[in-house]
């Protein structure tokens, strides 16, 4: 069973936030609390604020900066089909997941790591702006195959509608940074 946490949670929003964030949260609780409590369970409550904020640290730390993203979706956006299908394809492998390219227009790879499938639409990636036939089509090859997920891959705009439908539909969007740790 894959443990999700659920993405309006407070550690979850605190994950999404610069580290210093989760650090004066941390500070602050250990500072009120310190008042009413002895030191220890002070610091034991605030512990868990301060390992979120390691945590993003780190993370903020390993992400791209906003040139090295502009400068690899350009390159991106200069490959032909073959060879940006097979860096896809590489990255994913690396990743751990077991990949097949498919025939179907709708998704260009199935992606298995463990009893999850997950299909990946990634041909018009150099599209400059994305609508909402290509997430249909997708969706209906998911139907078909009986995928759990869809990730959309693309280097341009995505429409406000793609957008709602994509969440609607439970479609992730791989993009901008995520793109690029995807495929360093």
């Amino acid at each position: 069973m894959k443990l999700k946490m659920h993405e309006n949670s407070l550690f979850a929003i605190l994950l999404r936030k610069a580290w210093w964030v989760s650090a004066l949260v941390a500070l602050a609780i250990f500072g009120v609390l310190r008042f009413f409590m002895p030191w220890d369970f002070s610091l034991l409550v605030a512990v868990p604020f301060i390992g979120i904020a390691a945590y993003a640290a780190w993370k903020q730390l390993q992400a791209p900066s906003a040139a090295r993203v502009e400068k690899t979706l350009e390159q991106l956006r200069a490959q032909s089909w073959d060879d940006f299908s097979r860096v896809v394809e590489q990255a994913y492998r690396s990743d751990g997941y077991t990949v097949s390219r498919l025939g179907d227009a709708r998704a260009d790879f199935e992606l298995v790591q463990g009893p999850y499938t997950t299909l990946v639409a990634c041909k018009r990636w150099k599209a400059t702006r994305t609508g909402i036939e290509p997430l249909r089509e997708l969706q209906a090859a998911r139907e078909a195959r009986e995928a759990h997920y869809c990730v959309y891959i693309a280097t341009g705009e995505i429409t406000e509608q793609a957008r709602a439908f994509a969440a609607e539909k439970r479609i992730n969007f791989l993009q901008g940074p995520e793109l690029v740790t995807l495929l360093r």
